[in-house]
């Protein structure tokens, strides 16, 4: 039997190809999703590694306690304690002064400014030698006067600075001009990964990020062979107590890997995705393949079991075969695993997110992935047909015909597809009185489409019939070809349904992400503006930086501007948790705020006052004058806050709103302004209006100025990884289903040689054979597309109220542009799968192919 198996295998490789073809796509993700993990740890450790190689110990000052005096964690790291710490026999001592900035490029845009915790700057310290290890020269001098600076190769590169230039950056909120004086490299894998670094002089550097004489850290290096810890005991003894404590450079390689590392574990979702969606749609095509190859050889089972064999070894030479396929699929797709996974890198790096590169790392979770995803899947795809040709009774090598699957075993699918169509409507429908996407609902939603998708599968042979003579009207306008192309499909419509499949389910899949994709960007178009009454919007990118204060007059002064409010952002601990609370004047924030309250009004904000969002006030139980305990920003005592109205939400005001004095008083910068929104004379907006803006508040690269359609588009982004994910299955289930297609008609044909021969014979022309073929791979492939599309749209019309209770203004709204596109490309994928068949089909002799038993 294990003979046979072989030489069914080596008899049908042409056949058998494209089903290793289908399990080899799902074994590559896996693969090289897995792959790509390891070495991007492996990456990002010894990146890591490199930029803390030679630290024994770092010291840092030790943060000061609770309501303690700011003097108290202050004078600590000086030059005193550095000559102290150099006197320990065995160290070599070498101080920083670190933190930082976000630079312009010369076109006067900020310059990787996304990526504050990579936006770093450091003082040019050199050593014994005159050289500064950290930081070497490579072009240029080393910046020696407050209005001098130096950058790193990649920044200056970036940036498009040369020596002699002047740059703009800023570390909080004024804005800094520098002149260009040198270019430095850097090990920092923060840099390398698409930050940047600016290098000031010493005393600059200190003003900047600690104060004058200190030092924000101190790297220790011990000799070879120095025994670490009694190392540790000596540079504690010598710390001044509790003002200072060490960390090993090992712990701050470590650390800083797993941060990186945290920050790109996004990236290896994506492929993960893949993964799963085309091993779920490939399995389809392994049970059709299986089951076609099965029905085909019945007469040579049904002999097998003439002359002796018995079910179990029928049985075990169809999974031998299937664990063959699978053998040779997981070693194909195990190679181009590696594949993706050296083009991973460069495909998710952005000039901004740049992955780090190293050799990959292959350990055994994807070897024996490859194997279990592979072999497993090929395997329990193929039992089914394997338990079905075990029932074939020696008899059956009488038959000269396909026997016709049992009636009892189709009611059986269709009672249990219509069973669970039941469940799974049913509780999709009931989703629809959701009030909020909250976990449970959302494991729901999944399970409901699951039951949706597994629901379709066992009705699609039922279907087929209604559905194939549904569009009859249309392939019967091509003649003899389209009645044929019709009755092929009806033959056997389990097949049809099976071929189908793969190409319903990843319709269904990217029907409903596209429905649900565009219905979200309109919702947040909409909700994005909700309550801007103004034309810009001024803003830092965090509530710990800030805008320029007296920014707000020069604002006001823009030829254009009607009116400038300035707004302080903070956040408040208390209300369940942390929320942003916007500090507001009362004069001006009804010209660029739509506040609409329900409860109370904004005229009552004031100290000790505050208004809450319906969100806030619903989620805590809140209303016009309730007691809310909290403390804003950098206070620690707690206080209570009276509410004093409660308004829609929108996210221009955010969670709370407050006196714009008690906010500012209490920030994280205190005095500072995080916002200043601007309504100009007649709602106009302009590149020349924004440019001036930016002038006003002096081209710093810590501020946007964005008009509404900026935030709009800003907004809708946020949906980006959803469509490339929309996209991708669509490509996945294109590939998957044309590959299914191809197979079923191979085997149709080959299964109709006498047939397409007789034709042949009584007039029917080659060009007659092709477009009976196409047609019956288009007829497959429509309905496929269209049980897809009905199912699609279904499960995302239910799914809406999760969506809506996430997103306010979220509206059931398909985008019937792309959904006939979808339509489109399905039944051109059909079309173009059946070239090959139809192409072979046509090549037949005629009396060849009648002559054939």
């Amino acid at each position: 039997m294990l003979r046979t198996a072989l030489r069914n295998v080596l008899a049908h490789k042409a056949r058998l190809a494209m089903t290793v073809l289908a399990v080899c796509l799902g074994v590559a993700f896996v693969c090289g999703t897995l792959v790509f993990a390891e070495s991007s740890a492996a990456a990002h450790r010894a990146a890591a590694s490199r930029d803390f190689a030679g630290i024994a110990l770092t010291v840092t000052p030790k943060a000061a306690a609770p309501g303690a005096a700011p003097e108290e964690g202050a004078g600590v790291l000086d030059d005193a304690l550095v000559r102290k710490l150099a006197g320990i026999p065995g160290i070599t001592v070498r101080p920083s002064v670190d933190g930082s900035a976000t630079l312009n490029s010369a076109d006067g845009r900020p310059l990787r400014a996304g990526k504050a915790w990579a936006n770093l700057a450091a003082a040019h310290l050199p050593g014994e030698d005159g050289t500064d290890r950290r930081h070497p020269l490579v072009e240029g001098r080393a910046p020696r006067t407050a209005d001098e600076l130096a950058v790193d190769r990649g920044t200056a590169d970036a940036g498009g600075y040369r020596i002699g230039d002047t740059v703009t950056l800023a570390t909080d909120g004024p804005v800094l001009h520098k002149r260009l004086v040198g270019i430095v490299s850097t090990r920092d894998s923060r840099v390398t990964a698409g930050g940047t670094l600016a290098v000031f002089d010493r005393a600059t550097a200190q003003q900047l990020f600690s104060s004058p004489g200190q030092y924000t850290s101190v790297d220790l290096s011990a000799a070879p062979g120095t025994d670490l810890r009694r190392l540790a005991e000596q540079v504690a003894a010598a710390l001044p107590a509790g003002r200072a404590e060490t960390t090993s450079g090992a712990a701050q390689a470590a650390q800083q890997a797993a941060y990186l590392d945290t920050l790109t574990r996004g990236h290896r979702k994506l492929p993960m995705i893949f993964a799963g969606v085309s091993l779920f749609i490939g399995s389809f095509l392994i049970v059709n393949t299986f089951t076609m190859l099965v029905a085909r050889r019945t007469r040579e089972i049904a002999l097998l079991r003439a002359i002796g064999a018995t079910r179990r070894q029928v049985v075990r030479s169809v999974l031998w075969e299937a664990f063959l396929v699978g053998l040779a699929a997981s070693a194909a797709g195990f190679l181009l695993g590696l594949g993706i996974a050296s083009v991973l890198p460069a495909l998710l790096s952005t000039p901004e997110d740049v992955l780090p590169r190293g050799p990959l790392v292959i350990g055994p979770l994807p070897v024996v992935a490859a194997l279990a995803v592979g072999v497993g899947v090929t395997v329990l795809a193929a039992w089914l047909p394997s338990r079905r040709a075990a029932k074939v009774a020696p008899l059956e090598a009488l038959r000269a015909s396909e026997r016709p699957p049992g009636s009892a075993a189709a009611r059986a699918r269709a009672a249990a597809g219509a069973l669970l169509l039941t469940a799974g409507g049913a509780l999709l429908v009931s989703l629809t009185r959701a009030e909020d996407a909250s976990e449970e609902n959302l494991r729901g939603a999944m399970a409901g489409c699951a039951l949706l998708v597994v629901a379709l599968v066992l009705l699609a042979p039922a279907l087929a019939a209604p559905a194939v003579r549904l569009v009859a009207p249309l392939t019967d306008r091509f003649g003899l070809a389209g009645r044929l192309a019709r009755r092929n499909a009806l033959r056997d419509p389990r097949r049809t349904a099976a071929t189908a499949s793969a190409l319903m389910i990843s319709t269904a899949l990217v029907a409903g992400l596209s429905v649900i994709g565009n219905s979200g960007a309109r919702a947040l178009d909409r909700q994005a503006a909700a309550g801007l009454a103004a034309d810009y919007v001024i803003g830092s990118r965090t509530s710990m930086t800030s805008v320029d204060p007296a920014a707000e007059q020069r604002v006001a002064a823009v030829p254009g501007v009607r009116t400038a409010v300035a707004v302080v952002d903070s956040v408040l601990f208390g209300a369940g948790g942390v929320r942003p609370i916007a500090g507001v004047d009362l004069a001006g924030v009804g010209a660029v705020m739509r506040l609409d309250f329900a409860e109370g009004s904004a005229k009552d904000l004031a100290p000790g006052r505050i208004a809450v969002s319906r969100s806030v006030a619903r989620a805590q139980h809140l209303g016009v004058g309730s007691r809310l305990d909290g403390r804003i920003g950098r206070v620690q005592e707690p206080r209570t806050f009276t509410v004093v109205g409660v308004y829609e939400d929108n996210p221009t005001a955010g969670d709370l709103l407050g006196a714009r004095s008690e906010v500012q008083q209490d920030s994280f910068v205190p005095g500072s302004v995080q916002r200043v929104l601007v309504r100009t004379e007649d709602g106009a907006v302009s590149r020349a209006t924004a440019d001036r803006l930016r002038a006003a508040v002096g081209n710093s690269p810590l501020v946007q100025v964005k008009d509404r359609r900026q935030i709009v588009a800003e907004a809708a982004g946020s949906l980006g990884e959803l469509l490339t994910l929309m996209y991708g299955l669509l490509a996945i289930g294109a590939v998957i289903s044309a590959l299914g297609i191809v197979n079923t008609l191979a085997m149709s044909v080959a299964e109709r040689t006498r047939e397409i021969g007789v034709l042949r014979a009584v007039g029917m022309d080659r060009a007659g054979i092709r477009r009976t073929v196409r047609l019956e791979a288009v007829t497959v492939a429509a309905f496929g597309t269209l049980l897809g599309l009905a199912g699609g749209l279904f499960g995302a019309w239910a799914v809406g109220s999760l969506a809506s209770g996430a997103l306010p203004h979220y509206s059931f709204a398909p985008p019937w542009g792309t959904l006939l596109l979808v339509v489109l490309l399905s039944l051109a994928v059909g079309a173009a799968a059946a070239a090959v068949p139809a192409r072979r089909a046509a090549a037949l002799s005629p009396l060849e192919a009648v002559a054939r038993t």
